[in-house]
């Protein structure tokens, strides 16, 4: 895989490098794009895209393929290691402790703990160990079929005598990283976080004399951020007969589209909410998280986005926060990027070199989102430069689904509904530079 992986990103380099080349000639003869140019550019252009989305799914793979070799390397020490039995009087105390993790290495037993947590610790010592191994190897080769499913890069199938049946047919799911990056806080028992911010430094002292105590200060200033976690929900109904007969598990493609949306939900409002009972997002000016202090449009025109300008927000940036910082941009920003250079004739776009270094713009990062603004017009923001780490995410409860099979009874349904609590908002302006057209 990885050596599939460095071929396709070889390939991309290469569409890169034609790309280049017609660029450079446009610019050097300081003159737009003929249309016989324009369209080899775009055809390149959906080739590059191409690739890259090809680079991405490789990726993903590639950890896929590391989580399911995690689990075989486990299945197989567990096999070869004994469990050690519960003594036969173990009294009801003894019944609900962790079983005994002996036989499991170090490196396994961060599985082990994440399966108690699925199942709610409600087997016995021994029941939950026997089982957990069960759960892993299986009693028959179907079981053993269904781990290796896992590998498909669709997202596994049902082993039946048509495979086309059991695929799901989607579109690609849409790309979220805020909640990566952000500093999570879990606050289950409290309405709201209350932080104490530095508004204002104080002034400088004075050089004085030695009898002397210097000026009073009347500068420092404290203010306070608080984030109170808002409902988000959603419900769904299922028919009951769709659920027995359906070869894939709609049970599990419903709760993993739940979870989806509310996670695009989510991100949408990190993004650009409004901060009226759900999150504030960076892409919204405002005193309570990133003001208009902070949009740079220097070196931009109305309508688009220039080198000097993406050179400006970069430098905005203190040091400390800068070195941290990623830039974030619709696909249609970035494709304006890549054709851009420095003074000095560099592009500023440089693409990944090996599998692990990723693409960059003027030395940093940069995620590609659905949710960055999009609309190339005066005065509107097209990106953002930022320590994410100052971004606040506040949860008083997790994606949780309940299933009710009794409400809809009547209509030979079962219902699913899901809720979460959350909030989020920048809590230090300083940390972030949006990018604005003149």
């Amino acid at each position: 895989m990885i050596k599939k992986l460095n071929e396709l990103i070889e390939k991309r380099n290469t569409v890169w490098e034609e790309q280049k080349a017609i660029n450079d000639v446009v610019l050097k003869d300081n003159r737009k794009f003929t249309p016989e140019e324009t369209e080899k550019w775009e055809k390149m252009d959906r080739d590059f895209e191409d690739l890259t989305s090809q680079i991405d799914e490789v990726r993903k793979e590639i950890n896929r393929q590391e989580k399911v070799e995690q689990r075989n390397a486990f299945m197989k020490e567990a096999q070869t290691q004994a469990i050690k039995p519960s003594p036969e009087n173990k009294n009801e105390e003894e019944e609900n402790k962790l079983p005994n993790l002996d036989y499991i290495s170090e490196k396994y037993r961060g599985i082990f703990e994440e399966y108690r947590k699925q199942t709610n610790g409600k087997y016995s010592t021994r029941e939950y160990a026997d089982g957990y191994r069960q759960h892993l190897l299986g009693n028959s080769m179907e079981a053993q079929r269904a781990l290796q499913a896992d590998i498909d890069k669709s997202g596994g199938y049902l082993v039946t005598p048509e495979q086309f049946i059991a695929r799901l047919i989607m579109e690609l799911d849409n790309i979220v990283f805020v909640r990566n990056l952000a500093t999570i806080i879990s606050v289950p028992k409290a309405e709201s976080v209350g932080a104490p911010a530095l508004e204002s430094d104080p002034a400088d002292p004075v050089w004085t004399s030695e009898i002397k105590v210097g000026d009073e200060d009347s500068t420092m200033d404290f203010n306070k951020r608080s984030l109170t976690p808002q409902p988000l929900a959603k419900y769904i109904k299922i028919s009951e007969t769709l659920i027995r007969k359906a070869l894939l598990n709609v049970e599990d493609i419903v709760r993993q589209r739940l979870t989806y949306k509310f996670a695009v939900t989510e991100e949408y409002a990190f993004m650009r909410g409004n901060g009226a009972e759900q999150p504030l997002g960076v892409f919204t000016a405002s005193s309570a998280g990133i003001g208009t202090g902070r949009d740079v449009s220097a070196g931009n025109t109305t309508t688009a986005i220039r080198a000097d300008n993406l050179h400006n927000c970069l430098m905005t940036l203190k040091l400390q926060y800068r070195k941290n910082a990623v830039w974030v941009f619709h696909r249609d920003a970035i494709k304006q990027i890549r054709k851009l250079k420095t003074g000095d004739g560099d592009y500023i776009w440089r693409p990944g070199i090996a599998s692990e270094k990723p693409d960059t713009i003027l030395g940093k990062s940069y995620y590609e989102s659905e949710y960055a603004p999009s609309t190339f017009e005066s005065a509107a923001y097209v990106g953002i430069i930022g320590n994410f780490g100052q971004y606040w995410i506040v949860d008083a409860l997790d994606m949780r689904i309940q299933v009710n099979p009794y409400l809809y009874m009547a209509t030979n349904q079962i219902a699913y509904f899901a809720r979460k609590e959350t909030d989020g908002m920048p809590i230090d302006e300083n940390a972030f530079v949006r990018v604005k057209l003149a």
